[in-house]
């Protein structure tokens, strides 16, 4: 697996040409703050969710009636990108539509992920081009796990606090597809203790409310993890395992008895043709 590393002189990073992935986020003290990816929990650690988010009913996409094979959080995680560039503190890798894309998603699109640092913060960030002549449905999604507990901050309460200091409806899924009743908020006051009891049904998703930004950490120890253009946020772990998923999407998984037109899923993505979509989190270091 082809992997290489930028860094300057707080942090470093390593990405794999498979999926365009994030593999570590270590600071100058040696300090790694991105899970490991032990295949004992889950082995992932920072995917890029293309071009859906979630499931699909089936394992299967619709458009204009014509079904196409999907699993979950799309094709991209899982096939091999391009370096197009890199320096010393980032590098752009690319994607582009391919006759074997085709057969799973009709559409000609280039997606170009870049991964940036500045000072203590990596920022990730996502451009969808659509090359087709027809309107394009998409999601688009960022998956990063942070290890939990924080480096140094084992055996202390860790929190999420969201920057709009809001109380955002809670979804849940039903075997990966969103059961659409809004329920109470676990936010108070933009302020949420993270517990492992939390995730015992599956992720928690906020379609709606919750911002642009929110603060992980555990006293002084934290991230600071913005991000743009993607209105869902999903919070999600294994019970007991030592990560948390920070997830701002644009597009959920399908609903439970919904459509599975792609065009129809909640918050997709519609992209003219010609136009490109820009998506992207920046996870902060303090």
């Amino acid at each position: 697996m082809d992997k290489i590393e930028i860094g300057n002189d707080q942090v470093r990073v390593t990405v794999s040409a498979l999926g365009a992935e994030m593999q570590s986020l270590v600071t100058a003290d040696g300090q790694s703050w991105l899970w490991d990816g032990d295949a004992a929990f889950w082995g992932g650690r920072s995917p890029v969710l293309f071009p859906i988010v979630g499931k699909a009913p089936g394992d299967h996409i619709a458009v204009h009636g014509q079904r196409y094979p999907m699993g979950q959080h799309g094709f991209a995680r899982r096939s091999t990108f391009e370096l197009e560039s890199q320096g010393s503190d980032f590098c752009r890798h690319v994607l582009k539509s391919s006759l074997a894309s085709h057969s799973v998603y009709p559409f000609d699109f280039t997606l170009t992920i870049e991964h940036r640092l500045v000072g203590r913060a990596v920022s990730v960030t996502a451009e969808v081009h659509n090359a087709s002549h027809a309107l394009m449905p998409f999601g688009i999604g960022f998956h990063p796990a942070f290890v939990w507990p924080l480096p140094g901050c084992d055996g202390q309460v860790h929190r999420v606090t969201l920057d709009n200091g809001g109380a955002p409806a809670l979804v849940r899924l039903s075997g990966g597809l969103v059961q659409p009743d809004k329920l109470a908020s676990p936010f108070v006051r933009g302020h949420l203790v993270l517990d492992h009891s939390l995730f015992a049904a599956d992720a928690m998703l906020f379609p709606e409310g919750a911002g642009a930004g929110l603060r992980y950490g555990a006293g002084e120890k934290a991230i600071h993890f913005t991000w743009e253009n993607l209105p869902n946020l999903a919070l999600w772990s294994k019970p007991g395992a030592p990560f948390v998923c920070l997830e701002p999407w644009r597009g959920t998984a399908a609903e439970v008895d919904g459509s599975d037109e792609l065009a129809e899923r909640p918050y997709v993505e519609l992209l003219g043709p010609g136009a490109t979509g820009r998506y992207g989190f920046k996870a902060e270091l303090t």
